[in-house]
């Protein structure tokens, strides 16, 4: 998320922590998305990541809540990351009003929750309501990921129901999508052009009839398999207010390069 929308909204982010080759960094804060993607292309052996601690949580309720304002804090799914759990522990200990919320998701698709959210509590919408218009959002959000190499994914433990792509030809492109918070196979193409078609129609086809709110799109140096798939998609579903972004060292880590996400939420 860019800092300028991280300030418009007063969001606090609790970065996680990326190891590479020796150095460690705060995911975003040291190092930016297109800098890791350099070190990663030159790393002798594949990156890790490590979840916020309780005690870091801790601080960060304490502070934020020490006026006693109620704090909303949403993380990616629980079934690729401890950091939910983390979270949820401090929020038991802390002296402030912590809600601790479960995306199911990850990347701009966390993101669309973590911006209504925080539009719903500037114009005092109760706590209640934002948690159950948040599940209504995650409901009507989708996400799809294409991987170059299943390596990353299956050295981290984050392959999910996908175990089926292992022992893939080699020149298989798997799609997966990331349901009930974790993946599952959906397609083997052959080729980026069989991406492209794959994704802009299945895509067009499920949001037929829905208003179209966000769209997100991100890759791990995958730009020119992206822009050609942005454009697809304006030109099958007219929705054409997003941008491409380098998806966050954090997710980079174990997509591997050449990874592509996109995600919706349409009504």
């Amino acid at each position: 998320m860019k800092k300028e929308v991280l300030n418009q909204y007063g969001i606090t982010i609790v970065p996680l922590t990326i190891f590479i080759d020796g150095e460690t960094y705060l995911d975003t804060v040291d190092i930016s998305p297109d800098e890791f993607l350099e070190k990663m292309k030159r790393a002798k052996e594949l990156p890790k990541s490590s979840q916020p601690s309780v005690g870091r949580f801790l601080e960060v309720y304490d502070e934020l809540g020490k006026d006693g304002s109620q704090v909303l804090s949403i993380h990616m799914t629980g079934k690729m990351s401890g950091t939910v759990r983390a979270a949820e522990q401090a929020a038991e200990i802390s002296q402030s009003d912590v809600t601790v919320v479960d995306s199911g998701y990850i990347s701009k698709a966390l993101s669309f929750q973590v911006i209504e959210a925080a539009k719903l509590a500037e114009q005092g919408t109760p706590m209640e309501e934002i948690v159950r218009l948040l599940q209504e959002i995650r409901s009507q959000t989708k996400l799809y990921i294409v991987v170059d190499t299943l390596e990353n994914l299956i050295k981290g433990g984050r392959i999910g129901k996908a175990k089926g792509f292992i022992g893939s030809l080699l020149n298989i492109k798997p799609i997966a999508n990331l349901d009930t918070g974790e993946l599952n196979p959906v397609a083997k193409v052959r080729s980026h052009a069989q991406v492209v078609k794959y994704l802009s129609t299945h895509i067009a086809e499920e949001v037929r009839g829905k208003k179209v709110m966000k769209i997100g799109l991100v890759h791990a140096d995958g730009y020119e398999l992206a822009s050609r798939l942005k454009e697809k998609l304006i030109e099958l579903t007219g929705f054409e207010d997003f941008e491409i972004e380098t998806t966050t060292p954090i997710i980079s880590t174990h997509t591997g390069l050449g990874a592509l996400g996109v995600m919706y939420w349409a009504r």
